[in-house]
């Protein structure tokens, strides 16, 4: 598992320190950030979903890990409202950062590692992407509009207005048509969608570099609230259903609070910034959580693996 951190700690420290000696410029966050969300974000969902079978989903387990979703993300949102007075679209992105788990970069070698495979993580992507993915950028969408309009012409354009569900969306119809992606296309694609996870990590570190002269509305506790709804919370959630209400397998529950355990996504930090809404409370839950799931990952693994 150490071995899964480490490209994630170092690409995030280069961001940091490239930016704090101005080797990237002073816009270096916004434009690697619209670099990730517009270009390299959907060319890996893209392909990522067109290789994504779309059947032999486990209901039991799927539904555990998507109540957990659900509450932790009316947790944090809950306490966006209610303790840290937090309006509009910056909700929205701290549900996302307490319920949106590191299912790619992260999860993958994390399920190699504890779960000896890939095929319940796949249906926790496919739920992110095709579920969760849409709902958020839905309401980011909704509330950037100045008056809070709910305009359904916008919500059935916004597939393409943004490249993100765009991606998705093309991606899933590629696998449930069995289409094959053409060589000159995969070839393009590919570099492209390599791209994602390390730019992404770098626009992180680049966020992370304030200057004194600058203040943030972002305080310990939000982040502290915000991590625990993430790590403790939302896995607590998903292992309290699985075995208690539905009776899952060992196996399969491991399964489950694994991945329910996994930190916040990046993605959160790349919507947030996309948007400008909350980019850096984003930030700084991304880092926290991916520092601290170290230690309760593996306390997952020792407590429920064989």
């Amino acid at each position: 598992m150490l071995t899964a951190f480490e490209p994630i700690w170092i690409l995030t420290a280069v961001g940091y320190v490239a930016h704090r000696r101005g080797l990237l410029g002073e816009n270096a966050t916004a434009v690697l950030s619209r670099f990730v969300f517009h270009l390299a974000m959907p060319a890996a969902l893209f392909l990522t979903l067109a290789r994504t079978p779309l059947s032999r989903f486990d209901g039991k387990s799927l539904g555990a890990f998507a109540v957990s979703t659900a509450v932790a993300t009316g947790l944090a949102w809950y306490g966006a409202d209610r303790f840290f007075r937090r309006k509009g679209g910056e909700r929205v992105i701290s549900s996302m950062a307490g319920g949106y788990v590191n299912s790619a970069n992260l999860g993958i070698p994390i399920a190699l590692q504890l779960l000896h495979g890939l095929s319940f993580l796949v249906e926790v992507v496919l739920l992110q992407n095709m579920i969760v993915t849409p709902a958020i950028l839905i309401s980011l969408d909704r509330l950037a509009d100045p008056a809070g309009r709910v305009q359904l012409r916008r919500i059935v354009s916004l597939p393409i207005r943004n490249p993100v569900l765009l991606g998705s969306a093309l991606g899933v119809v590629a696998s449930a048509t069995k289409f094959h992606v053409p060589g000159v296309l995969l070839t393009s694609l590919t570099p492209l969608s390599d791209a994602a996870v390390p730019a992404a990590l770098i626009a992180l570190g680049t966020s992370l570099y304030v200057p004194e002269r600058q203040t943030t509305q972002v305080t310990r506790p939000e982040v502290a609230f915000l991590t625990t709804v993430k790590l403790v919370a939302q896995p607590l959630v998903a292992y309290l259903i699985g075995a208690f209400l539905l009776g899952l397998p060992r196996d399969q529950l491991l399964a489950v609070v694994a991945c329910a355990g996994l930190p916040t996504a990046q993605n959160t930090f790349i919507f947030a910034q996309e948007y400008g809404m909350a980019e850096m409370l984003a930030s700084r839950v991304v880092l926290t959580s991916t520092l601290f799931s170290l230690g309760t990952l593996a306390a997952v693994a020792a407590l429920i693996g064989h």
